[in-house]
């Protein structure tokens, strides 16, 4: 059962931009600290960014100035606007939910940047 759906993905060239959308239920999404991580090839998952259910932010620091992170607590969603992209950006991007009783993965997005 997928709880947490990506889309926005794809193909862009450099200096490009993408917006990420993950939408989940309120369940998930309620009170939860949302994330975006990014796994690229032959590289470890790192954090990308995340909003505390205050909305307050934090960025890895290779984006920031470059991506922004939102969420819509009525429609339940997390958003990440990607500016700026570089090859270097290219990887699979993860939601996350974190709450105190329990995390959650989405099952990824492809972002690859390329001309």
């Amino acid at each position: 059962q997928v709880q947490l759906v990506e889309s926005g993905g794809g193909l862009v060239q450099p200096g490009g931009s993408l917006r990420l959308s993950c939408a989940t239920s309120r369940s998930i999404f309620s009170s939860a600290t949302m994330g975006w991580y990014r796994q690229g090839p032959g590289k470890q998952r790192e954090l990308v960014a995340t909003i505390t259910s205050f909305r307050a932010t934090n960025y890895a620091d290779s984006v920031k100035g470059r991506f922004t992170i939102s969420r819509d607590n009525a429609k339940n969603t997390v958003y990440l606007q990607m500016n700026s992209l570089k090859p270097e950006d290219t990887a699979v991007y993860y939601c996350n939910s974190r709450r105190p009783v329990a995390t959650t993965w989405g099952q990824g997005t492809q972002v690859t940047v390329s001309s």
